[in-house]
């Protein structure tokens, strides 16, 4: 069975990743009922800054937090990222859960579920770049999320309510369908790097 994670990229108290997260999980358990989809939250990981000696690349991780956070991501062929873009970026937290680990990144696919006031459209760029480094095949369908018209805040500083148009469901279908379209052509790639 085909194994996608769908990870919540924000920690900050306050955020809107969760409520998202918990959109495309509804959505995906729908459309792909035969894929075993996750809810991965970082704040639930609670992974440190990156504190390896070796970089990751080597593949020799000394800390018991990370030997536990490759077996994680190595139990997955996929993933969707769920994420809000800071400061024309991806927030901290999922670059250093990214720079954690390398090998069990590798042949899987992502898609991308971004939300902000341009959409979190520049993180998903900047994620592109980092995945590809990684050697994770990045889907083109995304969900770019307008904190104008997909939720509905009282305050700047509350994280209100999640109120995602009906062409965001839409769009979040075909993602979901790429993603576990690219995950299960991938499944040769992986097993040949494995033998």
């Amino acid at each position: 069975m085909t194994k996608i994670a769908i990870i919540v990229g924000s920690t900050r108290p306050g955020r809107r990743g969760r409520a998202v997260a918990e959109w495309v999980a509804d959505v995906a358990t729908q459309e792909h009922p035969a894929v075993d989809f996750e809810l991965l939250d970082l704040v639930d990981v609670g992974l440190p800054l990156l504190d390896e000696e070796q970089p990751a690349l080597f593949g020799q991780y000394g800390n018991e937090h990370t030997a536990r956070w490759a077996k994680t991501i190595g139990r997955f062929d996929g993933f969707v990222f769920v994420t809000p873009e800071y400061n024309h970026s991806v927030p901290g937290a999922l670059k250093n859960a990214l720079d954690f680990v390398y090998a069990e990144w590798n042949n899987k696919a992502a898609g991308f579920v971004s939300y902000g006031l341009h959409g979190g459209t520049r993180a998903v760029e900047h994620l592109r770049l980092i995945l590809a480094e990684l050697k994770v095949a990045t889907v083109r369908t995304q969900v770019a999320l307008s904190l104008f018209h997909d939720f509905t805040i009282p305050a700047p500083a509350e994280p209100g309510t999640f109120t995602p148009g009906p062409h965001q469901g839409k769009t979040l279908t075909t993602l979901l369908d790429e993603v576990v379209t690219w995950s299960s052509a991938l499944q040769p790639v992986r097993e040949g790097a494995l033998a």
